[in-house]
Parts: C-alpha cells; sequence; structure tokens
C-alpha cells in the first residue's frame, strides 16, 4: 500500500530523516488591511517567535518564510501569501520542497469556539467551518495534521461573523496580548523540542 507521504512526495519516508525538520505554518491573510485582524492570528504568533528568535522573513515562493535551528533541528515558519481560502497550497508546496514529514507539521489557526486566548492543541480534527483547514485537508488528502487554535472567541450577533473575524483586536484582548503570545511560543519551541502529545498535555486549556 502507497503510504500518505508517498502520495505526497513520490518518495519512501526510510531515505528521509523525519526528526530533523519542521514546517511551522501560521495561517492568515496578506495586506495591511488585515494585519492586526483575528483571522491573522497565525501569523502574529510566528512574527513574535521569529522575532523572539531575532530571525528575519524573506519572500519566497507561495509565502513569506523564516529558517531557524531549534535544538539541532531545522525550522522553517511559513506565513502563506496566497490568501486563507488557499492556504493548503502553500503548505503543500513547502512540505514537497523541503520534505518535511506530516508528523512534523503544525498549523497554527483562530478559532471561535475557544474563548480569548486559550489553546488548543490537537494531532487532527475537523475543519470546523475554517476554510483555510478546509484547503489544507484538501490539499494534504487527510485531516490527521497537526493544529495549534488560538480562541478569538464568539462575540458577536447573528450575521457579523465575518466582520468579527476581520475585526481587529479589542482593548482588553490587546492588554492580554502580550502574555498569550509569550505563551503560544512556548507552545511552538515544545512541539519542536518534545513533540505533539507532550505539548498537548502542558498545554492545551492554558
Amino acid at each position: 500500500m502507497i503510504s500518505f507521504f508517498e502520495k505526497l512526495f513520490g518518495t519512501k519516508q526510510e531515505n528521509i530523516d523525519p526528526m530533523k525538520k519542521f514546517l511551522i505554518v501560521g495561517l492568515g491573510n496578506i495586506g495591511p488591511k488585515y494585519h492586526n485582524t483575528r483571522h491573522n492570528i497565525g501569523f502574529k504568533i510566528l512574527d513574535a517567535y521569529a522575532a523572539e528568535k531575532e530571525e528575519t522573513w524573506s519572500t519566497e515562493k507561495l509565502g513569506d518564510i523564516s529558517q531557524l535551528k531549534v535544538r539541532g533541528k531545522t525550522v522553517i515558519l511559513l506565513k502563506p501569501n496566497t490568501y486563507m481560502n488557499l492556504s493548503g497550497k502553500a503548505v503543500k508546496f513547502w512540505m514537497q520542497k523541503e520534505k518535511i514529514s506530516l508528523e512534523n507539521l503544525l498549523i497554527i489557526t483562530d478559532d471561535l469556539n475557544l474563548d480569548f486566548g486559550t489553546i488548543r492543541v490537537k494531532t487532527k480534527g475537523s475543519d470546523g467551518g475554517h476554510n483555510g483547514l478546509k484547503d489544507i485537508q484538501n490539499q494534504l488528502l487527510t485531516s490527521n495534521y497537526n493544529r495549534f487554535r488560538f480562541g478569538i472567541g464568539d462575540r458577536f450577533s447573528k450575521g457579523k461573523q465575518i466582520d468579527y473575524v476581520l475585526g481587529e483586536w479589542d482593548n482588553e484582548e490587546e492588554k492580554d496580548m502580550p502574555e498569550r503570545l509569550d505563551i503560544s511560543c512556548k507552545v511552538i519551541e515544545s512541539f519542536i523540542a518534545s513533540g505533539i502529545t507532550n505539548t498537548m498535555n502542558a498545554y492545551n486549556g492554558k
């Protein structure tokens, strides 16, 4: 039987050391008008992590990239420039280009079903109506990929979901954001250093 890895890369996984290279993807939309919106929390978290590591970004195919070493492992940070609904195109391209195994992929996204700042790390799940996750699932042909959901709450009236998601953080959220970003950076570091299970045990619900 052909494995997922062979379908995606056209090669056998045993020829590649799967533990040495990671792809961390923050979802969002490009452009100034989306910069500080709730839907762009994936970009915001990756920007915070790159800044913490004193790394810079370069614009490459299908996204902005920052590459660094963490505890001897190569880590590629990706902010897709495809807009949210085509996020999977960028994820698949960089997984193939860098030959990154599915277990070393982490997608960072917003979640309406969690209170602001709540962290939920999972190994699989539905797209939950999130267009970015939906496209990733369609491109990778699986929903079994690691995701880091950051709660944005659901404080909107009927018919106002899009306005809320694409709206900017309120003053209370802005005040709490630095502490939430600090914990989010620790989630990424834990995933790289200790794996998905330990990260779920340590940070879910925090």
